[in-house]
């Protein structure tokens, strides 16, 4: 059902899990031990009723299927493994340095490209205060 929808739908789910994803940890600060598979389904569906247009572009008798939910569950698994194992580029490696050395402060541990993008917002923000 999922790999039948139009691209442009099937882009529109993916970027909505990332970004559901992305706010979700950021709201836990990264805290990986604090993740919860409910937590995150209810951040997902909060944004996709605030954000995201998709849901408006799939029939109804798709959107209540319990296939359909099933194959989305499996890429939501599917695209949150690709995250967490996207390792962040040498850019935001020297970024996070270079800031920890302004700062004065611990190099944070961080394992994926969205982490380290997390780290550098938040050790940019210290550096505005």
């Amino acid at each position: 059902m999922l790999k039948n929808l139009p691209r442009g739908t099937k882009i529109s789910i993916t970027n909505s899990i990332k970004t559901a994803f992305e706010l979700y940890m950021r709201n836990l600060e990264w805290d990986l031990e604090a993740y919860s598979w409910d937590g995150f389904l209810a951040e997902w569906k909060s944004y996709n009723e605030l954000n995201a247009s998709w849901q408006s572009t799939v029939e109804e008798s798709i959107l209540n299927s319990e296939q359909f939910h099933q194959e989305l569950a499996i890429k939501m698994n599917e695209d949150i493994t690709k995250m967490l194992n996207d390792d962040p580029t040498e850019d935001q490696i020297q970024q996070i340095e270079q800031l920890v050395k302004q700062l004065n402060v611990e190099d944070p541990s961080y394992s994926c490209k969205l982490e380290a993008k997390y780290h550098i917002e938040r050790l940019q923000l210290m550096q505005t205060v």
